[in-house]
């Protein structure tokens, strides 16, 4: 296979009362002058030195992965991807395009893939050159030395070759909160994952994994394609860095619209990328994975990502698996 790259579930949740949390009330968004402090002073610039390319990445020790593969008790392996759409729709601009090749002479057939991955639709994996804030890249390199017509020379995807294996722990909003699925444009806040965490029984840590579950797959499969997402509200930010992540996923884009108004662009994508050095795994499927976590009443896992090999490239799809 070759790839051109341009670029209803039961709601209790074993062991504790569903949705029984409510949202947090409205408040003041973020300012742009907020979200710019917090881009410097909490920002892992230099913390693994002037050359580092991985970020993040680096807090995925070896004693993290063990940590990880202890996570592994009943063998059950579940992919976090969603399948590959093909038609368009509000939320699919550029269907992936298949063209096979059959030969029927020697009796074997093949394909190529051609897809833009980054975006709102496919299951991916973005590197640390594919955003930019203020022209800096992570580690404070200036993106117009580093992103060209030939690739990023630098943080490119080939650069994540022997694979991202930390703790995932899937936070399930929509299970917290007694729905099916978050309504598009709710913001979650630092006090949402605080609740889940006592009510799920998890602890989120240095070096881990938060993957997030809206519930956007399964009002899709109810309403049909939309836009609008729900998400992070950007008053997380100092959330993330006190754990000290070292991963983002999330069956959306991470954010709610407009938490920093003003700013023009997503302010978690920012914040994670750029100031922490930190990988983003966007439209992720984690119906299968509620679901299985939801039976085994486990919510950490082993998770494990094998980006392609790409040289120069600014991220990857990808078919994440979690290891109950």
């Amino acid at each position: 296979m070759r790839i051109a790259l341009a670029g209803v579930l039961g709601l209790g949740l074993a062991g504790c009362g569903a949705g029984s949390f409510m949202q947090p009330e409205d408040r003041a968004p973020i300012s742009v002058e907020q979200f710019h402090t917090w881009m410097e002073e909490l920002s892992n610039w230099g913390r693994w030195g002037e050359d580092d390319e991985l970020g993040a990445v680096n807090l995925m020790t070896p004693a993290k992965r063990k940590e990880a593969a202890g996570l592994v008790r009943s063998g059950t392996t579940v992919s976090l991807a969603h399948d590959f759409l093909s038609e368009e729709a509000a939320d699919v601009r550029e269907p992936y395009q298949l063209q096979m090749s059959i030969n029927h002479e020697g009796q074997n057939s093949g394909d190529r893939i051609e897809v833009y991955f980054h975006g709102i639709q496919f299951s991916h994996l973005d590197g640390l050159c594919h955003v930019f804030y203020n022209d800096q890249l992570y580690n404070g390199h200036d993106y117009r030395d580093v992103v060209t017509d030939d690739g990023c020379s630098l943080m490119d995807t080939a650069g994540m070759r022997d694979g991202l294996v930390t703790k995932g722990v899937l936070v399930d909003m929509p299970r917290l909160k007694g729905v099916p699925y978050l309504e598009p444009g709710t913001k979650l806040y630092a006090e949402d994952i605080e609740a889940w965490e006592e009510q799920a029984g998890v602890s989120i840590g240095s070096g881990d994994a938060l993957l997030l579950r809206t519930g956007r797959w399964a009002r899709r499969a109810e309403f049909g394609a939309g836009e609008a997402m729900s998400g992070w509200d950007a008053s997380v930010m100092p959330w993330m860095a006190e754990r000290d992540i070292a991963l983002l996923g999330a069956d959306s884009v991470h954010e709610a619209p407009d938490t920093v108004p003003g700013l023009g662009f997503n302010p978690i994508h920012r914040f994670a990328i750029v100031a922490r050095g930190m990988n983003l795994l966007d439209n992720l499927d984690l119906e299968a994975a509620a679901e299985t976590a939801a039976r085994l009443n486990q919510w950490d896992f082993m998770l494990v990502i094998a980006p392609l090999r790409v040289p120069g490239g600014t991220g990857s799809p990808v078919n994440p698996l979690a290891i109950f």
